[in-house]
């Protein structure tokens, strides 16, 4: 999950918003962060504000990274507008602080000395933004532009977006529904925005079930992981070998199963303690730095199917499967996964509750 947001940067979304609303959008900006969806959504809001329909062409000027240089950026600087009060130029993926010396003091030069009618964006899609705090460029950024990071919103936000965007769809989808698809899908907006077209397109009431999510949507990495421990815990290995397989058969790397599964198994251990402590799950939330008590509720349920000396078993296997994997010369990585498998099949949890749960579906991508 990702970190919590920031005072500045919620701060700077914030006064992005309003400039967008009151028309009063800056000079220069900064935008980076991994929400892309979110990104281009208000990328579209500052051109429907900025540029006259029809006239795009003539007052936006997009770079490249290849084709940035501070003399052909003050070219486009210096265009005046056509039939508009402003023009907008957007450079993707130039990185401004691994520019030479003598170009680094030109865009400092240039940013303290933008006109009025200019709106100048740099976006960070496929590099990550990391401003040097201490050269003249930062500081010329700090005191005449705005940077605004796009982050995962908060789990309450989300669901409320999950639900618009679904009413848009003509359908409707309870709070608890909304979150479950976040927890099998992820929480970025970039990847949910297609997997609510699908459910969409697939559902044939007007009411979405989970039953229309299960059948389209396809999980995270993290979601298949959870449904394999699932399926162990409740006694139906041919379930858990056949997830296995499936992700194997996918092509993902066993190195990159065994991580997602050992933090599950390490967060399952500790959901096994908090039990044993009393402790609910605010103590996971804060423990593993989750956004929301959802998943954090999906441990403790899944918790009470597992004794604690199997969840220290589990989480030493997985250790020695990782140390195996990482160390041993010439080591097969789905031998090792098949292994570790067959080892917490073979010691079957003393569980609180031996119901099986409803397992998360796996679908196999193309």
């Amino acid at each position: 999950m990702a970190a919590k947001i920031s005072a500045a940067d919620a701060a700077a979304f914030k006064q992005l918003k309003q400039d967008i609303s009151a028309g009063t959008l800056g000079r220069l900006y900064i935008f980076h962060g991994e929400e892309a969806y979110l990104r281009d959504f208000y990328l579209g809001q500052m051109k429907k504000k900025l540029l006259p329909a029809g006239m795009e062409e003539f007052n936006l000027h997009t770079f490249q990274p290849k084709e940035c240089d501070p003399k052909r950026l003050e070219q486009a600087v210096d265009c005046l507008p056509m039939m508009s009060e402003r023009t907008m130029i957007l450079v993707y993926d130039y990185d401004l602080f691994k520019a030479s010396a003598g170009d680094k003091e030109a865009f400092t030069a240039l940013f303290a000395d933008l006109p009025d009618y200019v709106c100048l964006v740099f976006i960070c899609d496929l590099i990550e933004y990391k401003p040097d705090a201490r050269t003249k460029l930062a500081a010329a950024i700090k005191q005449h532009g705005s940077t605004v990071k796009f982050t995962r919103q908060e789990q309450g936000d989300l669901v409320d977006w999950i639900r618009r965007r679904f009413r848009a769809l003509d359908h409707d989808i309870d709070s608890e529904l909304a979150r479950y698809l976040i927890f099998l899908c992820g929480d970025l907006m970039t990847g949910l925005i297609s997997e609510i077209g699908k459910i969409g397109a697939y559902a044939r009431h007007r009411v979405i079930t989970r039953e229309d999510i299960d059948a389209v949507a396809t999980p995270q990495l993290d979601a298949v992981v959870f449904q394999l421990t699932d399926a162990i815990t409740g006694g139906n290995f041919d379930k858990a070998a056949s997830v296995m397989g499936d992700l194997l058969h996918m092509g993902e790397p066993p190195i990159k199963i065994l991580s997602v599964l050992g933090r599950q198994l390490r967060q399952l251990y500790s959901a096994r303690l908090a039990l044993e402590g009393r402790k609910g799950t605010g103590y996971l939330v804060e423990l593993w730095g989750l956004r929301s008590a959802y998943p954090a509720q999906k441990l403790i349920d899944a918790a009470r199917r597992y004794d604690l000396g199997w969840c220290r078993m589990a989480v030493s296997e997985a250790a020695r499967a990782d140390l195996a994997m990482k160390s041993v010369a010439g080591a097969d990585g789905e031998e090792l996964l098949i292994e570790l498998l067959l080892k917490l099949a073979n010691t079957p949890p003393k569980a609180e509750d031996r119901q099986t749960p409803q397992g998360v579906p796996y679908r196999r991508t193309r």
